[in-house]
C-alpha cells in the first residue's frame, strides 16, 4: 500500500468514520496481503506512511475469499481474478486475512 493509498484511507476514515468502511484486498501473495491487512487494522508496520501508529481497526477481506467471490458476477470475477485464483495460495491468503479480522 503506497503512501497515497494510505493517505486516502486515512482521509476517508477521518471524514466518514470507520463504522461503514471495509477494505477489500487483491494482493496475489500472503506476504503483501499481511502487510496491507496490518496497515489498515493496526497501523503501518513500516512506520513510513500516514497510517504509522494509526490503528484504524478496519475489517479487511480479500477478493479470493469464497464469501466475497459468491457476491460477484461470475463472468467478471473469472475475467479479472480467475488467473490469480489459479496461481495464488488461496488458503494461506484467506487464513491470513481472517486472522486480522478476528483480532
Amino acid at each position: 500500500m503506497d503512501l497515497d493509498d494510505q493517505a486516502s484511507v486515512n482521509r476517508l476514515a477521518e471524514t466518514n468514520g470507520t463504522d461503514n468502511m471495509i477494505v477489500l484486498l487483491g494482493q496475489p501473495d500472503p506476504d503483501s496481503t499481511v502487510l496491507f491487512a496490518e496497515t489498515v487494522t493496526r497501523g503501518d508496520p513500516t512506520w513510513a506512511g500516514p497510517l504509522a501508529g494509526v490503528p484504524l481497526g478496519l475489517p479487511v477481506y480479500h477478493i479470493l475469499e469464497p464469501d466475497i467471490k459468491q457476491q460477484m458476477d461470475a463472468t467478471l470475477y473469472d475475467e479479472h481474478v480467475g488467473l490469480m485464483e489459479l496461481s495464488a495460495n488461496v488458503d494461506e491468503i484467506v487464513e491470513e486475512v481472517r486472522a486480522y479480522r478476528s483480532t
